[in-house]
């Protein structure tokens, strides 16, 4: 027991957040995630363990299903809303096949994106009326597939269209009518190093283009991309590129009658820390009624909507769990807790992009606590997380010879081992963690299971041509 008096690191979470969450409580200083008790995952497989719990990813697509159809209800919208799984963010099966369960379609980036997309209709999970937005700069391979597709009878499949030449491919490939979309290069935000997306068509293209290339052949222009990397956010820099993407998009209405859809890429953000705020239906409501308010200033039909989300479909459903092995004091004044991985390797974004998680210990929440600065094993210097990354200082409780201190790292379901890679060759060959996948039975019980393995030296050895 923590002796009288003493500062425990779960006073300091409570007197600083609004704690317990619905993600986060504790019970007898032990932290549990979506009601489900860390200690007996780790317990079960050990560290360092990457996690997936399901359930949030299909969460976070009803929710914001649900709130869209409320939405169009209220503005007497007069035409539909669907939401898309963006591939990129997590293309593991049982991501994708989750997403699909709660009613997302799917957004391609690549020819294998493809191939996921052929097996999954191999294994009846979808159909050929499933939505595919075929996006990004595409390869001769990426091209022949979506050219596969549509002749096999995938009439939803829309390739969008990211330079003036792509059309001209399918155009000599395809015998019937089929449906394409446009991306439209955005500005990016004053403090980017350019000041216009690499990716896309020019706005001052797009009409021509159409007049001369798109209507007098067999494309029929379905669709308008507008893609924002800063996600949909409340700025008058995300206000202005909408209002002007919109005001493109009756310019073409007006000329082409076949276009009716919007697509609205970026996507929300999802919780980085516990005082995260982001008014979710409010934005939705905000993105509806400017949409609305733009057409009909125009005299034009409000078009369809749909959203590619990856980042917060999945990002959520994940956390990453370490031990701390041990710690190090240096310079007399930093003090270090080594962690059993590496952010470099299995949290490439916290270097990469200077993304932030919301980190907790899964442990000692009784104890004392101290400010810490979390080390990972490779020899990289910039293999670190402290406060110059997080969102404020990092403490953690104190890590005696007693009990073994965990901590996790979470909402880290997106991206991080595409980037990261699984199953590769990774910096100071560390190991890719073990992956367990967790979720909840028709009676609601929690049920995990081991998806992978921690990579072995022998799957190292062949990749690297010793076997």
């Amino acid at each position: 027991m923590p002796a009288k008096g003493m500062n425990r690191y779960i006073d300091l979470i409570q007197q600083t957040f609004d704690f317990p969450t619905p993600e986060f409580a504790v019970k007898n200083g032990q932290l549990s995630f979506h009601n489900v008790p860390l200690m007996d995952i780790i317990n079960e497989y050990g560290t360092p363990l990457r996690l997936t719990y399901l359930p949030k990813i299909s969460e976070n697509i009803e929710k914001i299903t649900n709130s869209f159809q409320e939405v169009l209800k209220k503005y007497k919208y007069e035409a539909s809303y669907t939401y898309c799984y963006c591939t990129k963010s997590s293309h593991f099966r049982f991501v994708v096949e989750e997403a699909l369960k709660s009613g997302a379609q799917i957004e391609t980036s690549s020819a294998y994106d493809v191939a996921i997309v052929k097996h999954l209709f191999q294994q009846n999970i979808i159909s050929k009326d499933q939505l595919l937005v075929c996006n990004g700069f595409k390869r001769p391979l990426y091209q022949e597939q979506i050219v596969g597709l549509i002749k096999e009878g995938f009439n939803n499949c829309i390739p969008v269209l990211d330079n003036l030449k792509e059309a001209d491919y399918y155009e000599s490939k395809l015998d019937q009518p089929y449906p394409v979309g446009i991306r439209l290069a955005s500005d990016e935000e004053p403090q980017f190093e350019f000041y216009t997306s690499r990716l896309g068509v020019r706005y001052s293209d797009v009409n021509d283009y159409y007049l001369q290339k798109l209507k007098p052949g067999k494309a029929k222009l379905k669709l308008l991309h507008h893609f924002i990397n800063t996600g949909i956010r409340d700025s008058a820099y995300y206000w202005s590129e909408l209002s002007r993407f919109m005001y493109k998009y009756c310019e073409l209405r007006k000329i082409c009658a076949d276009l009716d859809t919007i697509d609205i890429g970026g996507g929300f953000p999802i919780k980085t820390s516990l005082n995260f705020e982001y008014d979710y239906h409010y934005m939705i409501e905000q993105v509806v009624e400017n949409i609305q308010w733009i057409c009909k200033k125009n005299h034009v039909p409000v078009p369809n909507i749909v959203t590619e989300f990856g980042s917060f479909t999945v990002g959520e459903s994940g956390a990453m769990i370490y031990s701390i092995l041990d710690q190090k004091l240096q310079n007399d004044k930093e003090l270090w807790y080594m962690i059993d991985g590496s952010f470099i390797t299995n949290l490439p974004d916290t270097w990469g992009s200077g993304s932030k998680f919301i980190l907790l210990p899964i442990n000692r929440w009784e104890q004392e606590y101290q400010k810490v600065n979390l080390g990972g094993l490779t020899c990289d210097s910039m293999d670190y997380y402290n406060s110059e990354i997080h969102s404020s200082e990092v403490f953690l409780p104190v890590a005696n010879n007693g009990d073994q201190l965990y901590i996790g790292m979470f909402h880290t379901g997106a991206y991080q081992e595409s980037l990261g890679g699984f199953g590769g060759i990774q910096h100071c060959l560390i190991p890719a963690p073990q992956h367990v996948i967790i979720d909840r039975d028709g009676r609601g019980k929690v049920v995990s299971k081991l998806f992978s393995e921690e990579q072995k030296s022998e799957d190292m050895l062949r990749l690297l041509g010793y076997q």
